[in-house]
């Protein structure tokens, strides 16, 4: 069947190639409805509970979207004329940004004070131009006291100060988030060309969504050139023929453009996880053309023609590719079982990258050879040689290198418990994209972005008027401000000691909540009346009275320290406040918990797929025995990589935790196309086992590094991304494959040597 197929590809070169281009463009037709996702909530699932939480909150309040200016006049003084005009005229003109529904700064904070009888509701700021110095010292130390205001839109030396536009987005088009993005940036742009001693950072949400596309998009201009640049060197310098390289430069061009366009037609978004696919399918690709191609050159320089070279190449590699790429198929599947789509998206295009790099190496692969002149060096290659000569040192020393690496390999996998999980979203980015740089600032200089929001509910209608739940509310305000990492803690109860000072004439003695019902009642409402339009209380109580929103700023910590103070707390609301207790909700506890429960999904993701790959490789081969041994090669690697990572890196988070899913299937590669022509020379040649090892790398040795090196090029580009997800996967995957590698040459052949089986 297969041979018949082959002779008909071989024969009919020009029409095979002709129907493989015309289908591979028609599929990448789709690549008109490719769009990128700008959202932060892509990485977790509908199901995810954190996510549920989070906007259940939102939806009981007013959702926080935002984009926070951060304003640091070059003189270190926030409370100069010139420095409060600019805000005030930023604050009056953040009102026109599309779906902005909210703007707070220092300027038109709703400052109260008592005059007579009357409580006074007004902007902080009103004219700054006509305010004298004392005035604009009293403005001063009136903001930097005020705990409303302190560590969130003023610095405590007053050095810098923030506006925070809070946006609502309809989210029904994907244009929104550039929208708002864009139109920030001219503002922030305008306002440094008008007061040239300004300088404006941008950070916030939406910012940060804006991010992600930036930084996929400036990956695909660097890190691709590049790509193809190490890839055509890799091939000419190893493959030594141009006609091979040209094919197979072809080849993943047009993998790329089916795959993206097939990608674009099932509606996928893309995401910067998913940009790296090209890169991915790109090594894999060229992984299964070395292969034919390799052993299509060997047959030639043997003597035979180019038609009988290449039936026999694919005659052989026909198995071995199949099986690879079912295998890594399946691996790549198995990232389905993640908890964060984005890496579902990755793992199915991948899939059916690797499928139709399969399909384009056994048919326009070896049409385009029968259509090229094709000349092939005579003699052996530096590589073949060098694999006869590394195949009888691995003889040679086959017992001092089955316990020399299985010590290496039990050594690295006990560091693994040296990994510790981390997450922090703002470092996604690394320190040449603006948003982490502006978001770095924004923290050591004014605030933070890492929020964990409650929404505390006092258990009935007006109960946020209830002195007894105001106590606790307060407690659990001045419990956080004692711990470490705290910037901010916004809360409702400082407002309400604010009123109660103004309605005993400013007497700071009275600077304490209400201690009856109806007075806090009365003056949270005459509060509420005398607020201007778009500066109420929505964003801090619900519609019922009932329950009130607690926000806590932190510095950028570390996962684990975010989830011990999550923690912490709930244990002061369990001793403290149990009728209040309430998850803690927020982007950041989400991106906390999204690693550990990635790392959950990913091992049954992984033992699924290591048991459907296992139990293919014992049938394909035919050998229980064998389908054991390969086994150990196959996931030794992994073990050895975070292992290796632990002793030198230490933190793995979410992009980390698919590296099993997605190394597993490739992994197996080296091992299938190793092990297909150890049995070969078993079975066919009727060779003994050290025989049968030195057949198999004389005849797969140099396609097996040479693939190895290309993936391992390929992944290792990716550590040069902006965006550390891929970095730190891209880096991970390349360690994986080239311990892979190392397995593969080094502890598979003594294994079969020693337990392969003695009689042939």
């Amino acid at each position: 069947m297969s041979e018949s197929f082959f002779r008909f590809v071989l024969k009919h070169k020009i029409l095979v190639i002709l129907l493989t281009v015309a289908v591979s463009l028609m599929m990448g037709s789709g690549v008109q409805h490719l769009r990128f996702n700008n959202d932060y909530r892509m990485f977790f699932s509908e199901e995810n509970p954190q996510l549920k939480a989070f906007e259940m909150l939102q939806n009981t309040y007013t959702k926080n979207d935002n984009v926070l200016f951060v304003i640091e006049p070059q003189d270190g003084k926030v409370f100069t004329r010139e420095t409060l005009t600019a805000v005030t005229e930023l604050t009056k003109e953040a009102w026109q940004i599309p779906y902005s529904i909210r703007v707070d700064s220092i300027t038109n904070f709703q400052h109260t004070y008592a005059e007579g009888d009357d409580l006074i509701v007004e902007d902080l700021v009103l004219d700054p131009a006509s305010l004298n110095d004392e005035e604009l010292a009293t403005k001063q130390q009136i903001a930097t006291n005020d705990p409303l205001l302190r560590n969130r839109l003023i610095s405590p030396t007053a050095h810098t100060t923030g506006v925070n536009v809070t946006v609502q987005l309809p989210g029904k088009k994907l244009t929104e988030v550039p929208e708002v993005a864009a139109k920030v940036k001219q503002m922030a742009k305008n306002l440094e060309a008008s007061y040239p001693d300004i300088k404006v950072h941008l950070t916030g949400m939406v910012i940060m969504n804006n991010a992600f596309p930036t930084a996929s998009q400036d990956d695909m201009k660097s890190l691709y050139p590049i790509m193809f640049g190490a890839v055509i060197l890799v091939l000419v310098l190893m493959l030594r023929s141009i006609p091979g390289t040209i094919s197979t430069l072809i080849i993943i061009l047009l993998m790329i453009i089916a795959t993206m366009g097939l990608t674009g037609w099932l509606g996928i978004k893309m995401s910067p996880p998913t940009t790296t696919v090209p890169i991915v399918i790109m090594t894999l690709a060229i992984a299964d053309c070395v292969h034919i191609l390799v052993n299509f050159l060997h047959f030639m320089r043997e003597g035979e023609a180019k038609y009988q070279a290449m039936m026999e190449s694919l005659r052989i590699n026909l198995q071995p590719i199949f099986l690879t790429t079912l295998t890594t198929a399946i691996g790549f599947l198995s990232l389905n079982f993640s908890d964060a789509p984005p890496f579902r998206d990755l793992g199915n295009m991948a899939a059916m990258g690797v499928v139709l790099a399969f399909l384009l190496s056994i048919t326009f692969l070896p049409a385009m050879m029968m259509l090229l002149p094709v000349k092939a060096l005579s003699g052996d290659t530096m590589g073949s040689l060098a694999m006869v000569r590394f195949a009888e040192f691995v003889i040679r020393n086959k017992k001092q290198l089955l316990w020399g690496m299985g010590i290496l390999i039990l050594f690295l996998i006990v560091q693994i418990p040296s990994n510790r999980l981390d997450d922090r979203f703002v470092e996604y980015f690394d320190e040449t994209i603006d948003f982490r740089q502006d978001t770095d600032f924004a923290t050591d200089n004014l605030t933070g972005i890492y929020l964990i929001e409650y929404s505390l509910e006092s258990g009935e209608t007006g109960g946020i008027s209830d002195p007894d739940f105001l106590r606790k509310v307060d407690g659990f305000a001045q419990w956080y401000r004692q711990q470490p990492h705290v910037l901010h803690v916004n809360t409702i109860t400082d407002i309400m000691k604010r009123l109660n000072r103004n309605m005993h004439a400013d007497d700071d003695s009275w600077y304490r909540l209400p201690e009856q019902r109806d007075l806090s009642a009365q003056y949270l409402l005459l509060y509420e009346f005398s607020l201007p339009f778009g500066l109420d209380l929505n964003n801090q109580i619900n519609v019922k009275k009932s329950a009130t929103r607690f926000t806590v700023t932190l510095e950028s910590i570390s996962t684990q320290q975010l989830l011990q103070i999550e923690e912490d707390a709930q244990q002061w609301l369990l001793e403290n406040a149990p009728e209040m207790r309430s998850d803690g909700a927020s982007p950041s506890v989400m991106f906390a918990h999204i690693g550990s429960r990635n790392i959950i999904a990913m091992l049954k993701g992984t033992t699924t797929a290591l048991i459907i790959i296992s139990l293919i490789l014992v049938v394909a081969l035919r050998s229980l025995r064998i389908g054991g041994i390969s086994l150990i090669p196959n996931l030794v690697p992994m073990g050895m990589a975070f292992g290796l990572w632990g002793l030198t890196v230490g933190e793995v988070g979410l992009a980390l935790s698919v590296v099993s899913g997605m190394t597993l299937g490739i992994v197996v590669d080296d091992t299938v196309h190793f092990l297909s022509k150890y049995l070969r020379a078993r079975r066919e040649k009727n060779m003994s086992g050290e025989d049968a090892v030195r057949y198999a790398f004389s005849t797969v040795g140099t396609a097996l590094w040479v693939t190895s090196l290309v993936l391992m090029v390929g992944f290792g580009i990716l550590a040069f991304s902006h965006f550390q997800l891929n970095a730190g996967m891209g880096l991970l995957t390349a360690i994986t494959l080239g311990l892979a590698l190392v397995a593969d040459f080094l502890f598979l052949p003594p294994l079969l040597i020693y337990f392969g089986g003695k009689k042939p």
